[in-house]
């Protein structure tokens, strides 16, 4: 089987990580620290936070920034689950805003007229939550004027997008955003195996997330509310969790940032290949914006279904009997049972849902070799012409 996503492990990963066995930390070591600042670095962020995921890191940004009960989150509707559930966990609503047709994500235009008609009404949202959507940045400066404008505070969810740009800035950069999240998950860009990063460019808010990822814990005497008893001395100054990452998972981490570029420089590669191979088929190839430099976590195609005899679960199926193991990002949450309770309903977001209804992500990771490529062109072509 062919997957839609997979990790490199080379021997360098391994040796970083036996390094550590050997060391005298496998946690709140040397290690993390030093994958943070060169995440901060090769971003242009001020600060990183490493986590034992993104969900963790969606979790502690939204409480970072206050949002809580009688407040709002918007993010998207074509996402994974976490993006909307991190505003759940601290006891928040949620709403949606529908994606744009050609990028697939929150639509600037929609995000406008959403918040026109919620100023009027009373029900602007505190935080709003872009995603990035297989690797290519959201409208980010549209969408950081409207925050001006109506006083939201933006979690750009980059969990697919280390690696990209956007109006030639690393994507991380937080230029357009309060903060800004990465997922190391072992089908993304890079990986820790578990883990994720929240970058910011303000202090306040790195010292809010420093402390929540770990117990709201301290042992610095200016955060105390009175003189330590002595070296061995912390307090707890906030209601935080266990979110740490390991100095396992950082060193893996920093040993596969060294192949970053590399990585994503050959997801284009197999991007433009795959538009070679597949041209003049019935299905819609991905759009790049010209103000952004996809990272490529997904190769995400539409059929083109008035044109197809097949439909969209035959397509799927068939390509799963040829051993290509394609997926589909994502089931629009607002569709989701947990979510359906709360009183969405299909036609909410009619752009989201055409979406899902032709969507299939064909796989894309450094390690596809052409031969492989060529296969799964052969059997979507075999799919969509029969």
């Amino acid at each position: 089987m062919i997957p839609y996503g997979r990790q490199e492990i080379t021997q360098a990963d391994i040796e970083a990580v036996v390094d550590v066995l050997r060391s005298d930390f496998l946690t709140q070591g040397p290690v993390v620290p030093r994958f943070e600042r060169e995440l901060a670095r090769r971003c242009g962020a001020a600060h990183a936070l490493a986590v034992n995921s993104a969900t963790s890191a969606l979790h502690i940004a939204c409480l970072a920034l206050g949002l809580g009960t009688g407040d709002i989150l918007w993010t998207s509707p074509i996402t994974f689950l976490a993006s909307a559930n991190c505003a759940l966990y601290c006891g928040a609503q949620v709403d949606f805003v529908d994606i744009d047709p050609r990028t697939y994500n929150m639509s600037a235009q929609a995000l406008e007229a959403k918040l026109e008609k919620a100023a009027r009404e009373g029900r602007l949202p505190k935080v709003v939550v872009p995603v990035h959507l297989a690797g290519q940045a959201c409208d980010m400066r549209a969408i950081h004027a409207l925050s001006q404008r109506y006083g939201f505070r933006i979690i750009e969810d980059a969990s697919h997008a280390i690696g990209g740009r956007y109006l030639g800035q690393p994507v991380g950069s937080c230029s357009f955003s309060d903060i800004t999240v990465f997922s190391f998950h072992p089908v993304k860009i890079i990986t820790t195996a578990e883990g994720g990063v929240a970058l910011t460019n303000s202090p306040e808010l790195a010292r809010k997330l420093d402390l929540l990822r770990s117990h709201g814990m301290t042992r610095d005497p200016a955060l105390m509310s009175h003189a330590p008893d002595g070296p061995w001395y912390y307090q707890q100054v906030a209601l935080g969790f266990n979110y740490r990452m390991t100095e396992l998972q950082a060193a893996l981490g920093l040993s596969q940032l060294e192949r970053l570029e590399r990585y994503v420089s050959r997801r284009h590669e197999l991007a433009a290949q795959y538009e070679r191979e597949l041209a003049g088929l019935p299905i819609t190839l991905p759009w790049q914006h010209p103000d952004t430099y996809s990272a490529f976590h997904l190769y995400v195609v539409r059929l083109q279904r008035e044109r197809i005899r097949a439909s969209h679960k035959e397509v799927f199926e068939a390509l799963r009997e040829h051993g290509i193991g394609v997926n589909v990002h994502y089931i629009p949450v607002h569709t989701q049972p947990w979510y359906a309770a709360m009183g969405f309903r299909p036609g909410d977001y009619p752009e989201a849902e055409r979406y899902y209804r032709e969507a299939i992500s064909l796989p894309m990771y450094p390690t596809l070799g052409e031969a492989e490529l060529v296969r799964v062109c052969t059997a979507l072509r075999e799919a969509v012409c029969a």
